[in-house]
């Protein structure tokens, strides 16, 4: 008798090894291509200088984790408060979630770009408000802060529909017996809904993290020319006239692959050791 796992990936592998060999491959090319084994033009010859790059590399790795993190800690935060709302209110959760679902679909690109109308110094905000002078600049200023909110606006929105499909039929009856008991709006959201969403916020959080992190749209439109994030600069270098920067785009490329697996890895432990999963 077969075990169910094994059973599981046998299932599994017709649809899983034909893009393990594709991803395989064109990560193997692209380490060859990065340490100048694999040239597009001249002779090939064993060479780390694209992953020095006098530091860029490790500044813009800096980059995208800051962004990366920031985004997902403000997303993880508005997600759960929005789920939170859902599942224990009435009539009016009901609008919140329909909004909330109606802004996954909108591509980053779009939402970048509304961002930019929204945020900028001649945008609507600055239009209506009228920012004072001394106010930060979100869009390209130093702090990357117009590229983090619109992450963390669509990203809320994915871990408040995660949140809510996974707590839907234990959260209502929970808080209700918390209610009951004499607990708080405030101490059911912390004891009941938190523990209880745990899980799934956690393995959210890991999603929005790797995702943010090779994001492109967002910090390019957004963002300051320079410093680069990681996928910003990947892809300038990569559309390069100058054939002798691949070696710099694939380094830059790997070097998100690399802090990806990184934090997939760290999560999953993580979570493992937290939550006692098997």
């Amino acid at each position: 008798m077969m075990a169910p796992r094994a059973r599981a990936l046998l299932i599994a592998a017709p649809a899983v090894l034909p893009v393990a060999l594709v991803l395989t491959g064109a990560l193997v090319a692209a380490l060859l291509q990065s340490l100048g084994l694999l040239p597009i033009i001249g002779e090939p010859e064993f060479s780390t200088a694209a992953w020095d790059a006098d530091g860029e590399l490790l500044l813009a790795t800096g980059i995208s984790v800051y962004i990366a993190a920031a985004s997902t800690v403000l997303s993880v935060v508005v997600g759960f408060l929005i789920a939170a709302y859902v599942l224990t209110s009435g009539v009016s959760s009901r609008v919140l979630a329909v909004l909330s679902a109606a802004s996954v679909p909108i591509p980053h690109l779009v939402a970048a770009g509304a961002m930019g109308l929204l945020l900028s110094d001649a945008g609507f905000l600055a239009r209506v408000f009228g920012m004072p002078s001394g106010f930060p600049g979100l869009v390209g200023g130093r702090g990357w802060g117009a590229a983090i909110l619109e992450f963390g606006w669509k990203e809320s929105a994915f871990v408040a529909l995660v949140l809510v499909g996974s707590m839907a039929r234990s959260a209502g009856g929970l808080c209700e017996a918390a209610a009951t008991l004499g607990a708080s709006a405030k101490q059911r959201m912390l004891h009941v809904l938190l523990p209880l969403a745990l899980p799934a916020l956690g393995v959210s959080a890991l999603v929005v993290f790797v995702y943010t992190l090779g994001s492109y749209e967002a910090p390019w439109l957004l963002g300051p020319v320079s410093p680069e994030p990681l996928p910003v600069r990947a892809v300038r270098l990569f559309g390069s006239i100058d054939l002798t920067a691949r070696p710099e785009a694939m380094a830059t490329a790997l070097a998100s692959v690399v802090v990806g697996l990184a934090a997939i890895g760290a999560g999953l432990l993580l979570l493992r050791r937290v939550r006692g999963w098997r």
